[in-house]
């Protein structure tokens, strides 16, 4: 009788290790059959954006490449919070998949405390799929040409102008809160859903600056409906030769402002590192190939993004801790 208790610890133990390896094995199969079906990618701004049209570039090679369809989906509000919701509720199987940005993955996680999540514990860091520089812009219709000029007229003009964001924690957002931080400048915040948005908004008379990836304003600067005065880099784009960089002025501190934004691909926590694996290699290959890197640089003015998903993970970490450090001299009252 003395045995019986130790016999049903080993039964039961025998089962649990039983159960254990009939759940695993639904994810192997997966896994090693990854894509069996069609590809969801999540994008948490409005079609036209900056992001919605990497995210949308990306997906098609992917698709070519995994001979699978990928459908993009977007659900722009919240400062992309409705998209990391959605993806945190899928499966982590490969199958829900989402492009996201610096202010998603590390900006707004560094100088927000009330996120409901945690970028190094909600996400599976995937690929980093390109860098971003910004461009900062007005309204041609004000007397700025340059970073300089612009500093004077908002200081003449304290509490007149405002600034256009693709929403509250974007890139768009943190970045011009930082800038005005380091310039001691006062502008009013309005915030709309993607980067197209300010650009329409300042063709309309709206809002008199905004910030963005270059990508999104290059043809409106060209045709003179929006002014660009400075790029947010460390040197001149080769698209905009006479606009300088910002660190070309003596404002301390501007470095910070580099990159604008990274575009990433992630998937829900807990994905098989074989899925991610294949998923990395898939869009290194993608990002390596001469037309892409090319497409990618000449037509939508970013850095192809290299490396393996825990380069990426570390990038975000890194970039998180800084933000992290910013947010002790940034204020949101949005």
């Amino acid at each position: 009788m003395r045995w019986a208790p130790l016999l049903q610890w080993l039964k039961a133990w025998a089962w649990a290790w039983a159960w254990a390896w009939v759940l695993m094995v639904p994810l192997t199969a997966t896994a090693a059959d990854y894509p069996s079906r069609p590809i969801k990618i999540i994008i948490g701004f409005s079609s036209g954006g900056s992001t919605d049209a990497i995210g949308r570039y990306y997906a098609q090679k992917l698709a070519e490449e995994l001979h699978t369809p990928v459908v993009v989906e977007n659900k722009p509000g919240a400062a992309q919070l409705l998209a990391i919701k959605t993806l945190m509720a899928a499966p982590p199987d490969g199958y829900t998949l989402y492009v996201g940005t610096a202010s998603a993955f590390s900006q707004s996680p560094g100088v927000m405390k009330d996120l409901p999540y945690s970028p190094m514990r909600d996400f599976s860091f995937i690929s980093l799929m390109a860098k971003a520089p910004g461009v900062i812009f007005v309204s041609p219709e004000l007397p700025i040409h340059n970073i300089k000029e612009f500093m004077d007229y908002a200081t003449a003009n304290a509490g007149r102008l405002n600034y256009g964001s693709s929403g509250v924690g974007s890139a768009s957002h943190l970045l011009t809160e930082y800038l005005l931080k380091l310039t001691k400048l006062k502008m009013t915040h309005i915030p709309y859903k993607s980067d197209a948005d300010i650009v329409r908004e300042m063709l309309t008379g709206s809002v008199h600056m905004g910030i963005s990836p270059a990508q999104g304003v290059m043809t409106y600067i060209a045709s003179g409906r929006v002014r660009a005065i400075a790029v947010t880099g460390p040197k001149r784009l080769k698209n905009l030769p006479n606009v300088p960089s910002l660190m070309e002025s003596d404002i301390p501190g501007i470095e910070g402002l580099d990159p604008y934004t990274i575009y990433g691909l992630a998937g829900p926590p807990g994905m098989p590192s074989s899925v991610v694996d294949k998923l990395n290699s898939t869009i290194r290959n993608i990002s390596s190939q001469p037309e892409v890197n090319a497409y990618v640089k000449e037509r939508m003015y970013l850095e192809p993004g290299l490396g393996n998903a825990e380069q990426f993970r570390q990038y975000v970490q890194d970039d998180l801790s800084k933000w992290t450090a910013l947010s002790k001299t940034i204020v949101l009252n949005d």
